[in-house]
């Protein structure tokens, strides 16, 4: 099993930009797909990017496509979650996700997909 751990949160302006790592130790990364979900206060976890094992394919929520970017680097056993452009909507707490599963295009945006989870890091967007 992989335990994950985010980092890279914190307090920004709109207009500003963050890094989002997330770190696995107990099995290499690139046993699994990664996920990024986020919650805010009072809404539902929500889906913001996904990439695959190999790092090629990668989705996107329509709300952050061209500002968000997914990347992964397996030799460093870390995902990472390159945000541009931050608006204050984009505050909540980030978490990142692992799917050891076969690939599913229905299910990729499904938090029920992904079989582990990190802690979570606070994103804030100051207006």
């Amino acid at each position: 099993q992989v335990q994950l751990v985010e980092s890279g949160g914190g307090l920004v302006q709109a207009g500003g930009s963050l890094r989002l790592s997330c770190e696995a130790s107990g099995r290499t990364i690139g046993s699994y797909a990664v996920g990024w979900f986020r919650q805010a206060p009072g809404k539902e976890r929500e889906f913001v990017a996904r990439m695959s094992r190999s790092g090629i394919s990668a989705y996107y929520a329509d709300s952050v496509k061209g500002r968000f970017k997914i990347s992964r680097d397996n030799a460093k056993n870390t995902a990472y979650l390159q945000m541009n452009s931050l608006k204050p909507e984009d505050t909540a707490v980030y978490y990142c996700a692992a799917d050891a599963g076969p690939f599913d295009p229905v299910r990729v945006r499904v938090g029920d997909s992904y079989d582990y989870w990190g802690q979570g890091t606070q994103v804030t967007v100051s207006s």
